[in-house]
């Protein structure tokens, strides 16, 4: 059992940093629906210029970000294509189809990349009556459910310009963009310049307490407002935590290198448990999936087994289970992570 609680489960699990908690403390605000919070105006203009758009707006959660990202840009009856496994199409309660009577169909993809001429086949001729219109082609980078692959520069841009040639506009959910920015050595701004509207969430990887940003052109912004007030997100005095986002994006960006670098390395010690495959070449960011294939242990056992000795790791999909590393995690948890592993499979004893 180690002494204190390991918590791989997700990058939201982490607790604002004491430079975050004093600028909460100290936060100028204001009431924001009317535009007077400056902390979060400040926050919307240095996350818009660090992406390369004109606006942004402050949302209280990456799912709210998609949602008011998509329903913004569509309109009832439109089609919005996406991933097959991507967080908008499984894991946001198809909040873009109940509330904004927005179609959403499946495209396959190679972790996270489309193909641009399945993206030209994929577009419904708006002339004919018997289909929805497809409107928006929406990514995902870094990509959740396939272990944090990091989406490129070049593979980006030809989406964005196959989705473009045919009258769609592109979104990216980007909770993690800045791990994915980080991971290919390219700056935010480039990596979605050619994205119609971009998400990131300062609650993961950034390490603050809540919230989310939306940016794009400031036509589209102002679009946005109109529906953060419609499905109850306009905030009063949310400075108090707009002002963690703004320490955030200059203190937490670069040493997300850590946590890649933690999760290359915990992937590495895993591999070499039996009973437990990672394919370590594709750990690009900070998840890392596992796959439990032991005699001795089912992936429920495996990860019941982690938790008994204080390590929390993410519930599996069937025989897969996800670790994400954060900055609460570092190199000398490593090793009892892997000892907790070799337990839960029997393959020590729980003394050893």
């Amino acid at each position: 059992m180690t002494s204190t609680v390991i918590d791989l489960r997700s990058d939201t699990v982490t607790h604002p940093t004491a430079s975050m908690r004093e600028a909460m403390a100290s936060a100028e605000v204001g009431d924001d629906v009317f535009g007077e919070d400056p902390t979060v105006n400040r926050l919307e203009e240095k996350a818009a210029a660090i992406l390369g758009k004109e606006a942004a707006i402050l949302l209280l959660s990456g799912t709210m970000g998609n949602l008011v990202g998509v329903l913004a840009q569509t309109r009832r009856g439109d089609e919005v294509l996406a991933g097959p496994n991507s967080h908008l199409l499984n894991y946001e309660a198809g909040g873009v189809s109940v509330l904004g009577g927005v179609q959403m169909r499946a495209l396959q993809w190679n972790r996270g990349v489309f193909d641009v001429e399945e993206i030209a086949h994929a577009v419904r001729d708006p002339h004919n009556p018997h289909f929805a219109r497809s409107r928006l082609l929406c990514l995902e980078n870094t990509v959740n459910r396939e272990g944090g692959a990091a989406v490129s520069v070049g593979d980006t841009d030809a989406m964005c310009d196959a989705a473009h040639a045919h009258g769609l506009r592109v979104h990216v959910d980007g909770a993690r963009i800045f791990n994915a920015a980080v991971s290919l050595g390219v700056t935010p701004a480039r990596l979605v310049r050619e994205i119609d509207t971009v998400t990131f969430c300062m609650s993961k990887g950034l390490g603050c307490p809540m919230g989310s940003i939306l940016a794009g052109d400031a036509d589209f912004i102002a679009e946005a407002r109109r529906w953060r007030k419609m499905v109850g997100g306009g905030l009063r005095q949310s400075g108090i935590f707009a002002a963690a986002g703004v320490i955030a994006l200059d203190e937490m960006i670069d040493r997300m290198s850590v946590d890649h670098a933690n999760a290359k390395a915990l992937a590495s010690g895993l591999a070499n448990v039996p009973g437990l495959r990672v394919d370590v070449d594709r750990v690009q960011t900070n998840i890392i999936m596992v796959t439990v294939d032991s005699p001795t242990a089912s992936s429920e056992d495996f990860v019941a087994g982690l938790a008994s000795q204080g390590v929390k790791v993410g519930s599996p999909y069937g025989d897969t289970l996800r670790m994400v590393t954060h900055y609460q995690f570092d190199a000398g948890q490593i090793p009892l992570v892997l000892k907790a592993a070799e337990r839960a499979l029997g393959l020590v004893t729980a003394a050893a």
